[in-house]
């Protein structure tokens, strides 16, 4: 009998299955596993990288990076750093075959069906070849689970417990949770004190602009939406930097991109200085928005 009995791909922030292996057992053990990996997957965001959790005869192991988690089913006897070499492997063939944003835009489970191979390959491997690994790679994951070993995660969580018993556990959701950010940092003041600087002098010229288009050249319409968007992007970047939002990278990004165009279209109405200065400010909330992480939950593992 396979050793692993079950691993799949999942979004780490919510719990979405992206690719799983095909593989099917009707052992009550197996199902009730299951049903418990299903649960599990959606609260990784509050466990650490490499965790644990052990049944009768079966145990889950997870690994989660870079916005992505690998989860297996093992049999209890099947040596920990073998299952972490296993998760690792998957780990570094997913993160290179598939790009994050796509992964983070994901809506629909197993959006990524065509990787359900790539699992059942390297898991029958591991399941079968004494040799799947190299010696290298297993004394690497043996060396780091002595140095920081798997966090132990209790399968009767109350939180767990309750939302498996009343069936209020949602796996598969297709928005992103509530994250909490660190705090705002005075850099941050600064940067949305900036923002909604600009966005007002933008408005103002904007609408002072508007009046003198619509009665006399209708040909500066186009002006005036270039202090318009920037004035809305300036305020969408407040926005952004105060909440938490998913694909960040991708909005920041092309709010950015609008400020600089418009700035660049303005030339003549703004001089080289005004221009810098609305794209430097820009920049800096940009920065601002990017760095600022989402805070690290209190871990609490019922031990």
């Amino acid at each position: 009998m396979s050793m692993i009995l079950f691993a799949c791909v999942v979004r780490a922030r919510d719990g979405l299955p992206l690719s799983a292996s095909t593989d099917f057992h009707f052992d009550p053990d197996f199902l009730e596993c299951r049903k418990k990996l299903k649960a599990l997957s959606s609260i990784l965001a509050r466990y650490p990288d490499r965790s644990t959790a052990h049944g009768r005869d079966l145990s889950i192991h997870f690994h989660s990076l870079g916005g992505i988690a690998c989860m297996s089913i093992c049999q209890n006897s099947y040596p920990a750093a073998m299952a972490f070499c296993f998760l690792a492997e998957l780990q570094w063939k997913f993160t290179t075959s598939y790009d994050a944003t796509n992964v983070d835009l994901a809506a629909r489970p197993y959006a990524f069906l065509e990787f359900d191979n790539v699992i059942q390959k390297v898991k029958n491997r591991y399941s079968y070849s004494n040799c799947a690994p190299t010696k290298f790679d297993v004394e690497k994951i043996q060396e780091e689970l002595r140095l920081w070993p798997p966090v132990v995660v209790k399968l009767e969580d109350a939180e767990l417990r309750n939302g498996l018993t009343n069936g209020h556990i949602d796996v598969h959701v297709d928005s992103a949770p509530a994250y909490r950010l660190e705090p705002v940092s005075a850099l941050g003041i600064l940067s949305l004190v900036l923002n909604i600087m600009c966005g007002a002098l933008n408005l103002i010229r904007g609408v002072h602009l508007a009046e003198y288009s619509f009665q006399e050249d209708h040909k500066g319409i186009g002006n005036v939406i270039s202090f318009l968007l920037p004035f809305v992007a300036c305020f969408l970047l407040c926005y952004l930097y105060l909440f938490y939002n998913s694909a960040r990278r991708i909005k920041v990004f092309v709010l950015f991109v609008t400020i600089c165009l418009c700035n660049i279209h303005l030339y003549g109405l703004r001089n080289i200085w005004q221009i810098f200065f609305h794209i430097g400010v820009a920049s800096f909330s940009s920065h601002q928005i990017l760095t600022r992480q989402v805070a690290e939950k209190q871990q609490d593992f019922g031990v």
